[in-house]
């Protein structure tokens, strides 16, 4: 009997290294197919499934733009379990908790059964989201980027006029869009984890300045708007969103984010969160804060060895 690999370096965030100069570096995703017609994985309905966690803002992305494209009956999504540990995510059958779903295809314990099921050699990292195909039982995808924009557009023949009429990433904002991307990426979205996953503190504070200077950029560009680009809704802002919503309740105090918080540093940034998250169900929908501050300060023992999970910030998000 050939004993099962080790791949707990793969599924255990305490045992992910870091760079020789104490700075974090993120693992490119390695399952990088597209929906398309003609193509090995096509448009068709009932046949794609998307896991997610609330707590990771990538996998989040994926679920606002699942909700503003009307994709709901689509694309059935199921949601592991915010206690991420030495395998990785768990579905609610090994850990139950409020809003976690049991794994409906293959009763799975952990995400990583699912890697391992579509590719048993798989050597990268567990990572949700996985846009699954149920068809030939493996991952379309795991790069939240791409799968915001193969919901953008792939699906559009099945949905209803006005849905399809939808683009977050319009032909006339491209070059724009990538432009911001290209900053809030590196120096927001990922700037946080490499604030709070530094281990020396050489890397920490050169990483946290530049996640500030990024949000002071941000900020300018956000003043008197309500948008980031072309004064409507695009992917640069559900991008952003998705770090800003997580960070005076968990980037300031776990990832040391803490020069400033965004609720008192940043009117521009805090109005704009704030409108998306009240007036848009497609963002407060997404969002679940027991999930969110729960996998972070439970998950990250090298950084909370004793699990406690704060209190505040009271409340998460402030009313308009």
């Amino acid at each position: 009997m050939t004993t099962a690999r080790d791949t707990s370096s793969q599924s255990d965030i305490s045992k992910m290294k870091t760079e020789p100069d104490g700075s974090f570096k993120r693992q490119a995703s390695s399952f990088r197919n597209t929906i398309e017609k003609g193509g090995k994985f096509p448009p068709e309905q009932d046949r794609y499934h998307l896991y997610v966690s609330y707590a990771c803002p990538w996998a989040t992305r994926t679920l606002i733009v699942r909700i503003l494209k009307g994709l709901e009956a689509i694309i059935p999504v199921t949601v592991v379990s915010p206690h991420m540990g030495a395998h990785g995510w768990p579905f609610a059958q090994v850990d139950p908790f409020p809003a976690a779903d049991e794994d409906p295809l293959y009763k799975s314990q952990h995400v990583k059964d699912l890697y391992l099921k579509a590719d048993p050699d798989y050597s990268g990292r567990f990572t949700v989201p996985v846009l699954w195909d149920k068809k030939q039982h493996t991952i379309v995808n795991n790069e939240s980027s791409e799968i915001i924009r193969i919901f953008n557009t792939a699906f559009n023949e099945f949905l209803p006029a006005e849905k399809a009429a939808l683009d977050y990433y319009p032909e006339d904002l491209r070059a724009q869009i990538d432009e911001v991307n290209e900053w809030v990426y590196p120096n927001i979205n990922n700037g946080v984890y490499r604030s709070g996953f530094a281990t020396t503190q050489e890397a920490y504070s050169k990483a946290v300045v530049e996640v500030f200077e990024a949000l002071d950029k941000a900020e300018k560009l956000l003043t008197g708007k309500d948008y980031l680009i072309g004064n409507k809704l695009t992917e640069a802002d559900i991008r952003l969103w998705v770090t800003i919503i997580r960070f005076d309740p968990v980037y300031v105090g776990h990832f040391k984010c803490n020069i400033r918080t965004i609720r008192d540093g940043y009117p521009a940034i805090h109005r704009w969160m704030q409108k998306l998250y009240w007036e848009n169900s497609a963002f407060k929908d997404s969002t679940n804060f027991e999930h969110i501050k729960s996998h972070y300060y439970w998950s990250h023992t090298s950084i909370n060895p004793t699990r406690i999970v704060p209190v505040g910030p009271i409340p998460n998000v402030l009313p308009l």
